[in-house]
């Protein structure tokens, strides 16, 4: 599971939008996390977390601020997230995450982005089962059988954990993420997350090569540069 998370981050890493896309993108997210759960960071640890990753890529205090006070107001756009499944090149497969105020204009967008670089978007379903839903935590430390303990004493139901460079970090359904997240707090004074994050995980890996690997960087940009994509998963490695 960690190989396929880090292909994932090296991938990104390759395609990685402008900053003023990364700032739109965690504004819409924080508007949309605090208008459903409350603006208060220590009453919705859902967004606190979101306003810790923000911070760690850098997102200027002002794009927070506006994007909260935007939802104190309780009007403007009515967000909703939709996922979209679809095959790349190699018939690899490709998650597309995407918070939307208009349905028909995002899967239009998503579509195009599919057909300009040869590939098909599929159906619900048609994916998705190939992919883990989970949250991942990361943190500094050595001793895994010590942090499963605390997660089984917890009663969390763990999928993995690894340990690499001085850092721990657990994999575990995404219902588990507070649970989890609460578990680790309470075992381990002054735990710091590197990483806390809900992604998609394939389950398989599939091998890109030669102009499959142009077409692949091509679809991720494209949907990179869709307003209403905030994350794309896929299962292509090269």
């Amino acid at each position: 599971m960690g190989r396929a998370y880090q292909n994932r981050k090296e991938s990104i890493a390759k395609t990685a939008a402008a900053k003023s896309k990364v700032y739109s993108k965690y504004g819409r997210q924080i508007y949309v996390v605090a208008k459903q759960g409350g603006v208060d960071p220590n009453a919705n640890l859902q967004l606190r977390s979101l306003i810790e990753n923000a911070k760690k890529d850098q997102v200027p205090a002002h794009v927070i601020d506006k994007a909260i006070d935007k939802a104190k107001g309780g009007a403007g756009e009515d967000y909703a997230q939709a996922l979209y499944e679809g095959f790349g090149p190699g018939n690899c497969m490709v998650l597309v995450d995407a918070l939307t105020d208009n349905p028909n204009r995002t899967i239009g967008e998503v579509r195009n982005c599919f057909t300009k670089t040869k590939c098909k978007l599929g159906a619900p379903g048609s994916v998705s089962h190939m992919f883990d839903h989970c949250v991942i935590l990361k943190f500094a430390g050595d001793d895994e059988d010590a942090v499963l303990e605390a997660l089984m004493l917890a009663d969390v139901d763990v999928t993995d954990i690894e340990s690499e460079d001085g850092f721990i970090t657990v994999f575990a359904p995404h219902t588990e993420s507070h649970k989890a997240k609460v578990a680790l707090q309470e075992a381990f004074a002054d735990i710091e997350f590197e990483v806390d994050e809900v992604q998609y995980l394939p389950q398989l890996m599939t091998d890109l090569s030669g102009d499959d690997i142009a077409q692949m960087e091509k679809l991720i940009d494209m949907l990179n540069d869709c307003d209403d994509v905030q994350n794309i998963y896929h299962n292509a490695q090269w």
